[in-house]
């Protein structure tokens, strides 16, 4: 599954084009990393994500449900 459509369907950002944007901005990164949003996520990896003065981190999950995958998340810290 895309990251900015992880970040959408988990509904930790509102629309696919801002969570493309973050992911462009270099405020999201995926195992310490930057990445971009078409990097692909698997169950299990530790997002950060920055908006403004804050900065959270959540082990994302994907799971298959017939066609599609579905994402979720938990939440791991806060700062």
């Amino acid at each position: 599954m895309r990251l900015d459509l992880f970040l959408k369907d988990s509904r930790i950002i509102k629309r696919r084009t801002i969570a493309k944007e973050f992911c462009e901005r270099g405020l999201v990164k995926v195992n310490d990393k930057i990445a971009k949003p078409s990097f692909d996520i698997k169950g299990g990896e530790i997002i950060s994500i920055k908006f403004g003065d804050n900065e959270f981190s959540i082990i994302s999950k994907v799971e298959k449900v017939g066609k599609k995958d579905r994402a979720s998340y938990e939440q791991l810290e806060s700062r």
